[in-house]
């Protein structure tokens, strides 16, 4: 057996041996750490407001949007006042339905319609895009259908 050697020439202050360059490497670690730390509090924290789903602080007859920004058989999610936003549809030439975007499940806000069905992007669960109703859970049920009407090239909060 080789018996330990402590203290000697190089020899830190605990009588480690390692030298100047494992220390070196000890500040260079902890200062990437203490930066990798930094970045992911500022990635976490400070962001904007989430948009939910819902009108927010739109009015009956409010404009929402152009109907021509609703492609038919697709959808887009457009934004309201007060932080809000509405899916809109048109699953058929002129046939233009909003939903409130938030999944009934836990509240993660859907994607536009795909080859006719809406998607919530968190758990996976599926919507039919011209009526909201559930097809595939975990959700509960269905998108809440919220009123629109159109008045010449507009849809409008009704």
């Amino acid at each position: 057996m080789v018996p330990a050697v402590h203290g000697g020439a190089g020899a830190g202050p605990d009588g480690d041996r390692r030298g100047p360059a494992v220390e070196n490497r000890r500040v260079h670690r902890r200062a990437l750490l203490c930066g990798l730390a930094a970045a992911a509090l500022t990635a976490c924290g400070g962001s904007a407001p989430r948009k939910t789903g819902g009108v927010g602080t739109a009015r009956p007859g409010d404009k929402i949007a152009a109907a021509a920004d609703v492609p038919v058989g697709g959808g887009v999610l457009v934004d309201l006042p007060g932080d809000a936003q509405l899916l809109l549809v048109q699953p058929a030439e002129g046939q233009i339905k909003a939903f409130n975007p938030s999944c009934p499940h836990v509240g993660s806000l859907v994607n536009p319609p795909a080859r006719g069905v809406i998607t919530c992007p968190l758990h996976g669960s599926t919507f039919d895009a011209a009526t909201g109703v559930v097809e595939k859970g975990p959700s509960p049920r269905g998108l809440a259908e919220v009123a629109v009407t159109r008045s010449g090239g507009d849809v409008l909060l009704a």
